[in-house]
Formats: C-alpha cells, sequence, structure tokens
C-alpha cells in the first residue's frame, strides 16, 4: 500500500545518504585496513620497508686513503648519493649511506645491506598514522564522522524484526560487547 505524498519519508533519505557516504569510505576504508592490519603485526614484520642484502666484487680499492676508497667503490657502484659517514674497521671499509649500508673489503668485496620502502603500504601507514598532519586529520575526522553516520544509519536501514528492534539489536550488543570484554579479560588500560 502506498503512502500518501504527504506524510514525511525518512527511511529512502537514510538509505540514500548512507549509501552515498558509503561509496566516498570505501578507498577511505582499504587504506586505513591494510594499514591496520600491517601495523598490527609489526612484531612480525617491517610494514615500511623491504630488507635486502646483495654480495659484489668490484675490484680492490685504496687501503691507505678511505675518501679516495669510498670514492672509488660509489663509482664502481653507480652510486650518486653522498655518503652519511665512513670508516674503516681493520680491513674493512664500511659507507653509510640514506637507507643503506656498504661493506667493503680491500680486495673490493662488497657486502651491499639496507632498506628499500615499501610503496603502497608505507605509504598508507603514513597516512593512518597520522604523519601527514595538519590538513590530514581534518580528512580522518571526516572520515571517522562518516564511518560514525555509516554505523548510525545503518541501524535504522531495516525495519522491523530484522533491524534494530529485533536481532538487529542483539548484534548491536554484541559489537558493543566484543571491545568491552576484551579491555576486562585483558585487564586493559
Amino acid at each position: 500500500m502506498a503512502e500518501p505524498p504527504s506524510k514525511l519519508r525518512v527511511r529512502p533519505w537514510v538509505r540514500a545518504i548512507h549509501r552515498d557516504v558509503g561509496y566516498v569510505a570505501v578507498g577511505l576504508t582499504f587504506v586505513y585496513a591494510a594499514s591496520g592490519i600491517a601495523v598490527n603485526h609489526i612484531q612480525d614484520w617491517d610494514p615500511n620497508f623491504h630488507n635486502f642484502q646483495s654480495e659484489r666484487d668490484i675490484g680492490a680499492i685504496d687501503a691507505n686513503d678511505d675518501d679516495a676508497a669510498t670514492k672509488q667503490v660509489l663509482e664502481r657502484m653507480s652510486i650518486a648519493e653522498t655518503p652519511k659517514d665512513t670508516y674503516r674497521a681493520g680491513e674493512e671499509l664500511t659507507v653509510v649511506l640514506d637507507h643503506r649500508t656498504l661493506h667493503v673489503t680491500n680486495a673490493g668485496h662488497v657486502l651491499d645491506e639496507g632498506q628499500k620502502p615499501r610503496f603502497l603500504i608505507r605509504v598508507a601507514n603514513w597516512l593512518h598514522l597520522n604523519r601527514g598532519k595538519k590538513a590530514w586529520t581534518y580528512f580522518a575526522d571526516a572520515y571517522a564522522a562518516g564511518l560514525l553516520l555509516l554505523a548510525t544509519s545503518g541501524m535504522f536501514m531495516i525495519p522491523g524484526k530484522k533491524g534494530l528492534l529485533g536481532r538487529g539489536a542483539i548484534l548491536v550488543a554484541i559489537g558493543i560487547a566484543i571491545p568491552i570484554g576484551y579491555v576486562v579479560l585483558s585487564k586493559g588500560p
């Protein structure tokens, strides 16, 4: 039975707003979810960098002059970066660069070890942990407000016993009980 035109129909507006805010939230949800999973497992891996190690022979280097030896190493390895530090420990010259360190013997054997950024997940972590500050704070706050709107409007989209007055109330109660239960059982903060 059709409702009279004079009666205000709220549920279609709630659905439309929920749908449109939900579409906008999809991209941000992917970023925050991927970063959240990565950061939750930080004890198992470095979500921002991939560690690497390789060996190479570049020929004998000047064993008497660290500056000359460093220049030879960088030229032979086609590295244009300026070292942060260079020092010698016995027969080994160590060249420290931004995200890598070269351990070079006088005979020219190089152990190259360092880190390469994980592009996508590192960017997601940067955003999620609000390293961008200022302007990103407003986007993050708007996203949080959008999630609150989605959660609230979602509760009122379905009428009757499958909605908030039926099993919806039970599911909302479970959703509230999970974090409370965890805090109580873990003797949280």
